[in-house]
């Protein structure tokens, strides 16, 4: 059985047992929260839209984790201008523990 997920604007696929990196909650490691269930997949048999609107997808906070860090450049030829930015985006690891 797997599960597509919404959270942070964004869609996953996912299934019981699964550590997952979404982007970062304001939860401490040890809660449990739900995500909202878009679709949901079992033994070939789909279900979308309003079928699916009582299902939620369960998972407990593993911990917080940052991405690799993005070097952003920015320069313009022959006007001496140099712009240098870095960024390490910040994710929550959670671990889906139920679907129903």
């Amino acid at each position: 059985m797997y599960a597509i997920i919404e959270t942070g604007g964004k869609q996953l696929k996912v299934s019981v047992g699964d550590v997952v990196e979404v982007e970062k909650l304001d939860l401490e490691p040890g809660a449990v929260t739900e995500f909202k269930v878009l679709l949901t997949s079992d033994e070939g048999k789909v279900l979308t839209g309003s079928e699916v609107g009582a299902v939620t997808a369960k998972a407990e906070i593993v911990g917080l984790v940052k991405g690799d860090k993005i070097i952003v450049f920015k320069y313009k030829a022959k006007k001496n201008v140099r712009k240098k930015n870095g960024h390490r985006q910040k994710y929550t690891r959670v671990k889906i523990t139920a679907i129903s």
